[in-house]
């Protein structure tokens, strides 16, 4: 039986680990073969940083990783790109001092991988210039929680507006680097509007709710049924999807992958796992902010604009909700030539933890 891969991120010690992987190289061969820039919103722990680090080893040609993985015959492994990674998962947020202080951690961490000796005030345009004449190949670009300066302030506005402003510099010099780059993937949990934070990213692709990427990361029924068939044999399966599947971007049902781990580690006992290691103070205050009553989320029908539209001065309450994993998409309704899709709370978990969320909610209104 291959162990459970819990909390690993990184494909290299996944795959010499030998943990239970879900192999999702065939969507990272078609996104190969596409434009070179793509956008992913997904819910936390839901698998984007292992996505990442796997796109990283297949851009620096680590061919032995990917034996009997899809794209092990389908990939030229003799051409290799430097990659930057970035990743805002940890850092004091709270100024603009934090957040570039963070940015001149990353720069030089990627320094660092590269032999190239750091200097203050480098700047990201810079080091692509720098990674592309030195190694004689376009520079991949791989950005991870690319929000979280911004969600770590959802609740003041001010400082959400100043994180903003960082980060729309820092990402700024993407568009002048066109030339050298050869690809970008950018994830996060929220969507927040292109033209605030990627101005002038035309070609940036949304795959949030594309059919063929529904399942890029999370589980599906047939990789419980199979990666894990040993580890859930003596699991209720009904139960266990009435209790942790139901996302849907429109193509198989997923389960959030933390949930099936911690399910199997904890001898199949069903809990609220993801929910646990969470933390919905900023719903509470959008939830006072909105006056919205919990109980009325479940069928709410929004329009397309509702959910691609969200920013620091406009949060919509349902896109918020939508963008975390609280509520996932029921079906798609076409009216007079507009899309608009009901929602719909995804399964067991996520509605017990509203309803305890709605229980704090009206908690906090009485002043207890």
């Amino acid at each position: 039986m291959k162990r459970l891969p819990i909390g690993i991120q990184t494909f290299r010690k996944l795959r010499d680990g030998g943990f239970a992987y879900v192999d999702k190289t065939e969507m990272a061969a078609r996104l190969l073969d596409g434009s070179g820039y793509y956008f992913l919103s997904r819910p936390r722990r839901f698998g984007k940083s292992l996505f990442l680090d796997t796109l990283a080893e297949i851009f620096k040609g680590s061919r032995e990783l990917f034996d009997g993985l899809y794209i092990q015959d389908r990939w030229d492994w003799e051409t290799k790109h430097p990659v930057i990674r970035i990743s805002f998962g940890q850092g004091n947020f709270s100024s603009a001092d934090g957040i570039e202080k963070r940015i001149g951690d990353i720069l030089e961490l990627n320094c660092d991988d590269y032999g190239i000796e750091y200097t203050p005030g480098l700047t990201l345009a810079k080091l692509i210039r720098i990674l592309r004449k030195k190694f004689n190949q376009q520079v991949v670009l791989l950005i991870d929680e690319y929000d979280k300066p911004i969600l770590d302030n959802i609740t003041d506005v001010e400082r959400a507006i100043v994180a903003r402003s960082v980060l729309r510099d820092f990402y700024g010099s993407i568009k002048e680097c066109d030339p050298y780059i050869r690809f970008v993937f950018i994830t996060g949990v929220s969507k927040f509007s292109k033209m605030n934070l990627f101005s002038g990213l035309n070609n940036l692709e949304d795959i949030t709710i594309k059919e063929e990427y529904a399942t890029i990361a999370g589980y599906t029924q047939n990789d419980l049924e199979t990666v894990f068939a040993e580890h859930l044999q003596n699991a209720d399966m009904e139960m266990v999807k009435k209790w942790y599947n139901g996302y849907n971007y429109f193509g198989d049902p997923l389960y959030n992958p933390f949930d099936i781990l911690l399910f199997i580690s904890n001898s199949c006992e069903f809990r609220s796992y993801w929910w646990e290691t969470g933390n919905p103070a900023f719903l509470i205050e959008k939830l006072k902010e909105q006056k919205f009553y919990v109980p009325d989320l479940e069928n709410i029908v929004v329009d397309e604009k509702t959910l691609s539209s969200f920013d620091v001065e406009h949060i919509d309450l349902i896109a918020l909700l939508w963008q975390t994993g609280y509520l996932t998409f029921a079906e798609k309704v076409p009216r007079a030539g507009r899309m608009f899709y009901r929602m719909r709370v995804p399964n067991i978990e996520i509605q017990a933890s509203l309803n305890e969320l709605f229980l704090q909610y009206l908690s906090d209104l009485n002043g207890n």
